[in-house]
C-alpha cells in the first residue's frame, strides 16, 4: 500500500481528525461506515474517501486518476473487475469530452492489470509499449471526442492530473 493517501479533506475533516488524533494514514483501514461515524460525514463522502485510498493503493495512480474514476461511478477496484483498459480509457474520453494523453491510458492499464494480477511492481509507464501495439493495430473508435485534453476548458482536472506525474 502506498505510503501517504491523498484524502483533500476539507478544513473541518482535518480539525476533526486532528481532535480524534486520528492519523489520515490509518484512515484507510477504516470502512466507510466508520469513515462516516468519525468525521461525521455523509455516507456518500464516506465512500468517496474510501475510494480514493483503495484506488490510490496502486503505486502511480494518484488523487486526479481517483478522483475520476469516482466522477463515472466506480468506487471499489471491484467494480472494475472484468473491464478492459481499453473499454475503460474509451469511456473515461466519452466522459471527460476530450481526448487524453496517451499516459492516461497506460494508467488504466496498470489499474487492470493490477486488478487481474495484484501485482504491484509495475508502473503505468511499463504499459506504454502495449499501448502503443494496440493502437497501431486497432485505432481509437470512431466516436472519439475531436478536442484535445489542453484545449478543453471543461475538463481542467486532466491537466492537473498530468501535472502530478
Amino acid at each position: 500500500m502506498k505510503k501517504t493517501i491523498n484524502y483533500r479533506f476539507t478544513v473541518a475533516e482535518k480539525q476533526v481528525l486532528k481532535n480524534k488524533k486520528v492519523s489520515q494514514k490509518l484512515l484507510q483501514d477504516y470502512a466507510p461506515d466508520e469513515i462516516s461515524s468519525l468525521l461525521y460525514a455523509s455516507p456518500q463522502r464516506a465512500k468517496e474517501l474510501n475510494a480514493l485510498a483503495e484506488f490510490q493503493s496502486i503505486h502511480s495512480l494518484g488523487i486526479n486518476f481517483a478522483e475520476e474514476l469516482i466522477s463515472q461511478g466506480y468506487y471499489t477496484l471491484a467494480q472494475l473487475k472484468g473491464r478492459s483498459a481499453v473499454e475503460l480509457f474509451d469511456a473515461f474520453e466519452q466522459h471527460s469530452g476530450a481526448w487524453a494523453d496517451p499516459c492516461v491510458e497506460d494508467s488504466y492499464r496498470l489499474l487492470v492489470h493490477y486488478i487481474e494480477n495484484g501485482d504491484d511492481t509495475k508502473r503505468w509507464w511499463h504499459f506504454t509499449a502495449e499501448r502503443k501495439a494496440y493502437r497501431e493495430q486497432y485505432g481509437f473508435p470512431a466516436n472519439r471526442p475531436q478536442k484535445p485534453w489542453y484545449e478543453s476548458g471543461e475538463y481542467p482536472k486532466m491537466n492537473s492530473y498530468l501535472q502530478s506525474k
